[in-house]
C-alpha cells in the first residue's frame, strides 16, 4: 500500500514542476513582447533649441522644410529632373538622402581633348531655385597626352542649373495636371 501513495505523490509533484516550467516559459514569452511600435529618432534643429542665430533673418540657419517620414531628404522634382538632365554623363554616385550627384568624367565625342565632370547638391525639401547647386569641373589633355585641370566658364554651371530648374518645374506641372 504504501508503494502506490508514494508513486501518486512522485507524480502530484512531477506534475506541479511541469507547470510552474510551463508557467514561466510563458511569462519570459510574453516579456519579450511589445504592443509599442519601433522607436524614432529625431534630431534637434538649432532652431528648435532656441538661442541666437545671427544668420536666422538672412536665410541661414534652418530654412529648410521638414522632410516627411519614409521620403528622400530632397525636393523629388529636383532630383528626378538632376538625373534626367544629366543622364548623357556617366553616373558616379547618388545620394537621395544627402542630396549629392557626382558624375564621372564625361569626353565629348566631337571634342576629344576636353572632358567634364559635375557635382550637384540638392540642399531643400522645397522646389526653389536656390535648392540647387551645381559645380562644373574640366581637364584638357596636354602635350604628353595627360589630364589637367582648366577652369570652367561659368556659364556652364548656371545652363546646366538652368536645365535642371526647367526640367523640374515641367515634372511638377505633369504631376499636377495628372
Amino acid at each position: 500500500m504504501e508503494r502506490d501513495t508514494m508513486a501518486f505523490e512522485r507524480g502530484s509533484v512531477l506534475r506541479g514542476v511541469v507547470a510552474g516550467m510551463l508557467a514561466l516559459s510563458v511569462l519570459g514569452l510574453s516579456a519579450c513582447g511589445s504592443t509599442k511600435g519601433p522607436k524614432v529618432f529625431q534630431t534637434v534643429s538649432q532652431d528648435d533649441v532656441g538661442g541666437f542665430n545671427p544668420f536666422k533673418g538672412l536665410g541661414g540657419g534652418g530654412g529648410k522644410a521638414p522632410a516627411s517620414e519614409g521620403s528622400i531628404g530632397v525636393n523629388g522634382y529636383l532630383w528626378r529632373a538632376t538625373l534626367d538632365t544629366l543622364a548623357f554623363m556617366p553616373l558616379a554616385s547618388a545620394d537621395p538622402y544627402g542630396g549629392v550627384i557626382v558624375t564621372d568624367w564625361y569626353v565629348n565625342p566631337e571634342k576629344p581633348d576636353e572632358r567634364f565632370k559635375a557635382t550637384i547638391y540638392i540642399l531643400d525639401t522645397r522646389l526653389r531655385a536656390d535648392g540647387l547647386n551645381v559645380n562644373v569641373f574640366k581637364q584638357a589633355k596636354d602635350g604628353a597626352g595627360g589630364w589637367t585641370d582648366v577652369p570652367a566658364a561659368d556659364q556652364t554651371a548656371t545652363d546646366i542649373e538652368n536645365a535642371i530648374l526647367t526640367r523640374a518645374r515641367q515634372l511638377r506641372l505633369s504631376n499636377i495636371k495628372g
